[in-house]
């Protein structure tokens, strides 16, 4: 008998871009990937939650500050704060951020430029529920588009994360300016994941790339166990 999909609710928000790439990209992997609108005020029954890349609210004031006080907000921090998977990519990084459900902020690229290219990834941790498919210090390729993607921490934040090991990707290379080349972060529980970088455009070897499948399909398989342990 085949393992069950995974449900994984993908976030609309107003300005969203690669809200449709993510749901097409998790339903090539495997999972029964579904919109939800950024005015649920209600999740429907999910085992992981997606926050996809673009211009929530145009990014006025601040990438993600707007979106940050959406009703489905709160849900999805209740979600998490209850164990579940959530995910948060480019803007949707942004958006937990200022939500406090990741540390540290996002801020103009050092070059006050939009960044848009592929980058190369090195992995720092295999053992969060988006990582499973990697190996330690592999050396991922994925594109990253953006402008607001320079991740800080003052000096106590960042050894706290550094001790605690919060840093799950970093840059190989100088691409935007980040802390440490930081180019992703998970809370203390190890339950939420951001990154600047798009996975869900690198799923495909015609698209220059298929390792963002691996930090996908990590996500499928850990949210396909949480519908194991709920059956």
């Amino acid at each position: 008998m085949s393992s069950p999909q995974p449900r994984i609710g993908v976030l609309r928000f107003p300005g969203a871009c690669d809200d449709r790439d993510a749901l097409w990209a998790l339903g090539a992997l495997d999972a029964d990937a579904v919109f939800v609108w950024h005015t649920e005020t209600e999740l429907p029954n999910l085992d992981a939650v997606v926050l996809p890349g673009g211009f929530s609210y145009g990014d006025y004031l601040r990438c993600g500050a707007i979106a940050r006080f959406s009703p489905a907000m709160e849900v999805v921090a209740a979600f998490a704060a209850e164990g579940g998977l959530v995910l948060g990519i480019c803007n949707g990084f942004q958006i937990l951020c200022e939500a406090g459900l990741l540390p540290g902020v996002l801020r103009r690229n050092a070059s006050l430029s939009f960044v848009c290219r592929d980058v190369p990834l090195d992995v720092e941790r295999i053992d969060t529920p988006f990582t499973t498919r990697c190996t330690e210090g592999e050396q991922l390729l994925i594109p990253v588009k953006h402008g607001e993607g320079s991740w800080y921490a003052d000096d106590d934040l960042y050894g706290e994360l550094e001790a605690r090991r919060q840093i799950v990707f970093r840059y190989s290379g100088p691409v935007n300016g980040s802390r440490g080349d930081v180019a992703g972060v998970v809370n203390e529980r190890g339950n939420v994941l951001g990154l600047m970088p798009h996975p869900e455009h690198a799923v495909d070897p015609l698209l220059g790339s298929a390792d963002g499948a691996l930090i996908l399909s990590s996500l499928v398989e850990s949210a396909r166990e949480r519908t194991l342990q709920a059956a």
